[in-house]
């Protein structure tokens, strides 16, 4: 098993969020609109997703974390399950130039409007099926704000599938430490399906056997 790190909850407590105020009586219409990861999640209202922003770099000094944490360069592999548009993997790709960087998503709508630099490296991909990849063909493995989405018994072969491509795995996944902040977590989330404490989600990583590093995001 890997190690509780901290690389994006910095950039995750940047955002204040008004839980209260997303817990109304159209959220489950809206909680339909975000689970199709189309435009309305990324680029629309608040109230389905993201509501839509210009890249501002943000993304920079969690690459030079990971960089840093495992030893990455410019010959390595890096897989980033549930890609977004591909942030992420483009500050990465400033850092390593030459790298090996893949990057797998569900929603079209996200790959057809990624960073232009990195968009040849993106594949449409549901991160409930098998990696489309060999064993150990990466150096890391990685999904940032993703396996959540996915119910208990498919999230736990898509962690198993991170630690059989990779030598190394960080997982970032939203959790809850006392009954406050699962009411605010409750009340923010949109395509959350699977809500665990942190020792639940240690437990579940060793059932899905995986043994990589993990994150989790709290909403306090």
């Amino acid at each position: 098993m890997g190690e509780l790190v901290s690389i994006v909850t910095p950039l995750h407590t940047r955002t204040r969020r008004n839980y209260l105020e997303r817990m109304s009586p159209e959220k489950p219409e809206c909680m339909r609109v975000a689970k199709r990861y189309g435009q309305d999640y990324w680029d629309g209202d608040r109230r389905f997703g993201y509501g839509g922003h210009s890249y501002d770099g943000r993304w920079a000094p969690v690459a030079r974390a990971l960089v840093e944490r495992y030893g990455l360069h410019v010959g390595s592999g890096v897989l980033d399950v549930g890609c977004g548009k591909g942030y992420l993997l483009y500050e990465l790709s400033l850092l390593l130039p030459g790298a090996r960087l893949a990057g797998l998503d569900v929603s079209s709508y996200a790959l057809e409007n990624a960073k232009p630099e990195i968009r040849d490296s993106l594949r449409l991909h549901d991160a409930a099926q098998p990696l489309p990849y060999r064993d150990g063909e990466f150096d890391l493995a990685l999904s940032v704000m993703t396996l959540f989405n996915l119910p208990p018994r498919t999230a736990h072969g898509a962690l198993g599938e991170l630690s059989r491509v990779a030598r190394d795995g960080y997982v970032v996944l939203e959790s809850f430490r006392d009954e406050a902040e699962l009411t605010n977590l409750q009340c923010w989330a949109l395509t959350c399906e699977t809500f665990m404490a942190p020792e639940d989600w240690v437990w579940f990583f060793g059932q899905s056997g995986y043994r990589g590093d993990y994150e989790f995001i709290y909403f306090e």
